[in-house]
């Protein structure tokens, strides 16, 4: 964000402009006294008054003492000093993901912390997208008061999907789904109205996992979610890289000949679907489960390792091609089969190793660690980042 603030266009557009500055600082820094908030804004004490007054007659930011704020660090002995901070509990927002296997909401609040979090067990392949779309929708507002609804700004959700950039879904083939206006059929649905904007669950959680830091995001990121299938997304410089159709980071289509059979597709070979496949193959077995899988992996029963040596071999195949042409050098593993990985990341780094031409450097690879952090919160944040910039709904009923 440009802290500083933009002063063309007319009166009304200026203000908006800064309030919205105002809000991404409060939101990124944390609580800030005035002369700091001034400062990032660009304004001078009275002109950020001003700011202030307005947004807090609003609702959406208020005044704290700075020993009352565990994020503060006073900067000096004596009297404690008045902080700005943002009203958490102002407005919310709903993030929803639409899996293959499940469906997982979050709701966060202003400060972008989380609220709740829910996961159901789904079967999206066959439930078909209208389905999905209510049970998603019942299971996101279902534990909320309808008197607080009306502070709902916005709802996000995710899917595995091949989507536009306006959240058309081209073709979802893991959950069947073709040709459909996600976003139209989720706001259908909504008992109120608010918002909705539609994205690829990849992109979303690489969304999530970056948004609102304090540090500034640099470099070039991959970010995968490895549930049934495989997605991507990547992250340069802090912003989300989409490629001219919505599809920048999808390696889960890629071609793994010469790893197994060459007409499969990598998600085809790592994917949760293919590792069960297999593993409820082994004779023996009381309960094939995923978690069994892994506890026999880590316990170097030989039929699932053989199994996780292909999982290895193939996701460092997909992590070499990828790198070739983006040149990251991070990539964040995410998704219920990431948790293969610390199993088996010595052999994913010798396959790296001894496929990879010595002239290019290895990426470095990371868990996502936040349990949390995953494509539903990725989803409500995008609507957080829409209600901190001009688009948001509060300016265009301003506007009306």
């Amino acid at each position: 964000m440009n802290e500083t603030a933009l002063t063309t266009s007319s009166p009304r557009r200026i203000r908006q402009r800064n309030e919205v500055a105002a809000l991404n600082a409060l939101h990124r820094f944390g609580p800030l006294s005035r002369a700091e908030l001034a400062r990032r804004l660009g304004l001078n004490r009275s002109s950020s008054g001003h700011i202030i007054a307005g947004l807090s007659m609003d609702g959406l930011v208020r005044e704290v003492n700075e020993s009352q704020n565990v994020r503060a660090t006073p900067a000096h002995a004596g009297r404690p000093g008045i902080m700005l901070e943002l009203v958490p509990g102002a407005v919310f927002f709903l993030g929803v993901e639409i899996g293959v296997e499940h469906i997982s909401t979050v709701e966060i609040d202003l400060g972008t912390n989380i609220i709740s979090t829910n996961v159901e067990p789904f079967d999206g392949a066959s439930a078909g997208v209208e389905a999905a779309v209510v049970r998603a929708v019942e299971l996101a507002i279902g534990s909320i008061p309808s008197s607080r609804l009306d502070r709902c700004e916005g709802i996000g959700i995710a899917a595995p999907a091949q989507m536009d950039k306006h959240g058309f879904v081209r073709l979802a083939p893991l959950l069947g789904w073709e040709n459909v206006q996600l976003a139209e059929l989720v706001r259908d649905a909504l008992p109120f109205s608010a918002p909705v904007l539609a994205e690829n669950d990849a992109n979303a959680f690489a969304i999530g996992a970056t948004y609102g830091r304090n540090e500034q995001h640099s470099g070039v990121t991959l970010f995968l979610v490895m549930e049934s299938g495989i997605g991507g997304g990547i992250i340069v410089n802090g912003s989300l890289f989409r490629g001219a159709n919505g599809l920048a980071g999808e390696i889960g289509h890629l071609r793994v000949g010469g790893v197994s059979d060459p007409d499969r597709s990598l998600e085809q070979v790592i994917g949760l679907e293919h590792i069960m496949t297999e593993y409820r193959e082994i004779p023996g077995l009381i309960e094939p489960t995923f978690q069994h899988f892994l506890a026999d992996v880590r316990d170097r029963v030989p039929g699932a390792v053989s199994i996780a040596e292909e999982w290895a071999k193939a996701l460092a195949f997909g992590l070499i091609q990828a790198c070739r042409v983006i040149d990251a050098d991070r990539i964040v593993l995410g998704g219920s089969v990431s948790a293969l990985y610390p199993l088996m990341a010595a052999r994913v780094a010798r396959h790296i190793h001894s496929t990879q031409e010595a002239s290019f450097p290895l990426p470095f690879i990371v868990m996502n660690n936040e349990d949390t952090v995953g494509p539903a919160f990725g989803a409500a944040c995008i609507l957080h980042r829409r209600y901190l910039s001009l688009e948001s709904q509060r300016f265009a009923e301003e506007s009306g």
